[in-house]
């Protein structure tokens, strides 16, 4: 459930060996939990088909947590605001870009010169395949035209023809901005 690239057989065994151990830890302490609140009030036998339909709940949960995690970059967030990384948890800097920008219109710059702006429906999870599916697509031209596709639903575009990709900023964001550079920033 996360864009990141299929681990190797013996990273995939390790890892379900290490979830399998967390899994496991879990079900022995909600076991202890059940059976001191069996001794209050009998809530039923803990048997051996009960601790499968737990660990197989809690390993389902347990795997959309974790997904939930990666793809919204929350624990990486919290990290880098306390200083301790860098990093996010997305795959690539390409990833993170479409992911934390992703309310936003975007020019694609074509070989050939060519732009085209658009909302991005949809784009791929890296910069070497895959297509980007842009609607409310323009033809930006040199002299400042646009050339509206009004008659297109969406367009199609392989990253490959992309040279880069430019994230448009909401006009709020532009009235807010400073209109020069101090003077210290040019130095």
């Amino acid at each position: 459930l996360t864009a990141h690239p299929r681990l190797s057989p013996f990273e995939r065994t390790v890892q379900a060996l290490i979830f399998t151990g967390i899994v496991q830890a879990i079900v022995v302490m909600f076991r202890e939990a059940m059976l001191l609140l069996g001794a209050v009030c009998h809530v039923g036998d803990w048997t051996e088909s009960v601790s499968f339909v737990t660990s197989v709940s809690l390993a389902v949960l347990l795997g959309l947590l974790f997904s939930l995690l990666a793809n919204k970059n929350w624990i990486h967030a919290t990290l880098w605001r306390c200083g301790i990384t860098q990093r996010t948890s997305f795959p690539s800097e390409w990833f993170s870009a479409f992911t934390q920008e992703r309310q936003r219109f975007v020019v694609l710059h074509l070989r050939g010169d060519r732009r085209l702006f658009g909302w991005p429906y949809e784009w791929p999870d890296r910069s070497d395949a895959g297509h980007f599916v842009l609607e409310e697509a323009k033809w930006l031209l040199d002299d400042g035209k646009q050339i509206l596709l009004d008659t297109v639903h969406r367009v199609l575009i392989p990253v490959q023809d992309v040279e880069f990709v430019e994230f448009i900023k909401h006009q709020a964001e532009v009235d807010a901005a400073p209109r020069e550079l101090p003077d210290q920033a040019l130095q």
